[in-house]
């Protein structure tokens, strides 16, 4: 693979690098910082990178922040916003005070209020792909997807995606208007989405598959050696897979990803990154560190042979678990 070139996410016309860059970590969450302590400067040259790398596709969303997020990638893309491939999401309700309600809400009139304040906050006229964030239960798909196709004839959206979805959910939205793209979490460590049959859905549709957090949530770059190597406040010490007994599973199978990465010369993240691209979906690693997003960004010159393939599936099988992904209450958010 060359790192330059583009690939077709979905069959729209919308085509993105091999490794995309997730944004979500630059900025605290309702205060958490995601990821350990973000440092704004470091964010800003660490998209400079990317685009200089050819990682023009930036990933972000309003809940980050919530809207700080966007507004950090508004200084960073000034004056060269046509040079980057922006994607933002929204459906976590944000009320007028800048405030998570926790709620989701796709109701026709939000999807409305929710682009005017991220087209806003990014700087920017337009939005090149534009996903539901997650699925409101109370307000039928057809509705959201209605009120985004309307954004997309009025130019204020180019493409349209959803995230976290269901099969079923897929079918309808794209039945009202083509979907580019569904983005969910998926990596060596995380794949409910083949196990679902969500890839051959939407490999039949034409349409696109983004795949967030495709380090396990930084479990596969092996820097994470004990819980009491995450942050205090680090929002992966409520999640399943980074505690007790489960955790020292998922070292034992990080340890087995890095003697094979350690053979091919690479390190276990370019390894889980070049997977993900071979199942012909499109990576977006989360960093806010040059060092990092020049790692990631490498992993799209790494061929993987059918030998390699192989024993990375026999190291962490189809069906292996490695812990809920999510505590009980935002797994409750995923439409499954």
């Amino acid at each position: 693979m060359d790192r330059n070139q583009k690939i077709k996410l979905g069959s729209q016309g919308l085509s993105v690098p091999f490794v995309g860059l997730g944004c979500m970590g630059m900025t605290k969450i309702a205060g958490a910082d995601i990821y350990g302590k973000a440092d704004e400067a470091e964010s800003i040259a660490t998209i400079h990178r990317s685009l200089e790398l050819g990682g023009n596709f930036l990933d972000t969303a309003d809940l980050y922040g919530p809207l700080e997020n966007e507004r950090l990638l508004a200084k960073a893309t000034k004056g060269n916003r046509d040079q980057y491939i922006i994607a933002s999401k929204f459906g976590y309700e944000i009320d007028d005070n800048e405030q998570l309600t926790w709620q989701f809400n796709g109701q026709r009139n939000y999807v409305r209020k929710s682009i005017e304040r991220s087209l806003k906050n990014l700087g920017t006229d337009y939005l090149d792909l534009y996903y539901l964030h997650r699925l409101d239960p109370s307000t039928p798909i057809e509705e959201t997807v209605g009120a985004m196709a309307d954004l997309v004839k009025e130019g204020k959206v180019r493409y349209i995606g959803l995230s976290e979805v269901s099969s079923e959910t897929i079918k309808r939205a794209h039945r009202v208007h083509p979907l580019t793209a569904v983005q969910t979490e998926y990596s060596l460590f995380e794949r409910s989405a083949e196990e679902a049959g969500i890839l051959k859905t939407l490999q039949a549709l034409g349409i696109g598959f983004v795949a967030y957090s495709p380090l396990g949530r930084g479990f596969i770059s092996g820097d994470i050696k004990s819980p009491d190597d995450l942050p205090e406040n680090d929002f992966r010490r409520s999640i399943p897979r980074f505690q007790g007994e489960q955790f020292h599973k998922n070292i034992e199978l990080v340890n087995e990803i890095a003697g094979l990465a350690s053979e091919k010369g690479i390190t276990p993240s370019q390894l889980a990154i070049a997977w993900v691209i071979s199942k012909g979906t499109v990576p977006i690693p989360g960093t806010k560190r040059v060092k990092y997003v020049e790692q990631n960004m490498a992993a799209a010159d790494i061929a993987l042979n059918t030998e390699e393939l192989t024993r990375l599936e026999t190291i962490v099988p189809l069906g292996v678990s490695t812990g809920a992904r999510y505590d009980e209450a935002n797994m409750a958010g995923i439409d499954q």
